[in-house]
C-alpha cells in the first residue's frame, strides 16, 4: 500500500507517516522503481499502536523500546511493566495536579475574601503573609 492510502487508513498526515518510518518505529516493505514506498498491511496497526501509545504519554523513545519488530514478537512482560509504570506516572502527575489546583482555589479565595476597606498594596502584601506563612505550616 502507497503511503496515501496508508494516511488515509489511520488518518495521519503522510509526513507524520515519514516521520515515524525516519525515526524507525515504521519500516517500509520496499521501495518501488520510481522510489515510492510501499507499506505492508501491519503498517495500519502499527501507525494505530504509535498515535494510542502516543496519546497515552508515551514518547516516541519508549514507544521505540516497546514496539517488537515483528507482531508476533511482542516482549509481554516488559510491556506490562512500561504500562504499568506509565500508569503510576500518571497517579503521581494526578496527585500533583491536585495539589496545584488546590491552592490556587485556596489563593482565589484568599483573594476573594479580603477586607473591603484594604487597599491594593495591604491586599497584595496580607495575601503574600498568608500564603507564606501556608508553606512554612502555619495556620492562617
Amino acid at each position: 500500500m502507497k503511503i496515501g492510502e496508508l494516511a488515509r487508513q489511520t488518518g495521519l498526515a503522510a509526513s507524520a507517516i515519514r516521520f515515524y518510518e525516519s525515526k524507525g518505529l515504521l519500516k517500509v516493505g520496499s521501495r518501488q522503481s520510481n522510489g515510492y514506498r510501499e507499506y505492508p498491511e501491519e503498517a495500519v496497526t502499527v501507525l494505530k499502536i504509535i498515535s494510542d501509545a502516543q496519546h497515552a504519554g508515551f514518547s516516541l523513545e519508549e514507544i521505540a523500546q516497546l514496539l517488537p519488530d515483528e507482531a508476533s514478537s511482542w516482549k509481554h512482560e516488559e510491556l506490562l511493566g512500561a504500562l504499568r509504570k506509565k500508569i503510576a506516572d500518571i497517579e503521581a502527575l494526578e496527585l500533583r495536579l491536585a495539589r496545584s489546583k488546590s491552592e490556587l482555589q485556596s489563593l482565589v479565595e484568599l483573594i476573594e475574601s479580603k477586607p473591603a476597606d484594604l487597599g491594593c498594596k495591604e491586599s497584595a502584601e496580607l495575601v503574600m503573609a498568608t500564603m507564606e506563612g501556608r508553606r512554612r505550616g502555619e495556620v492562617a
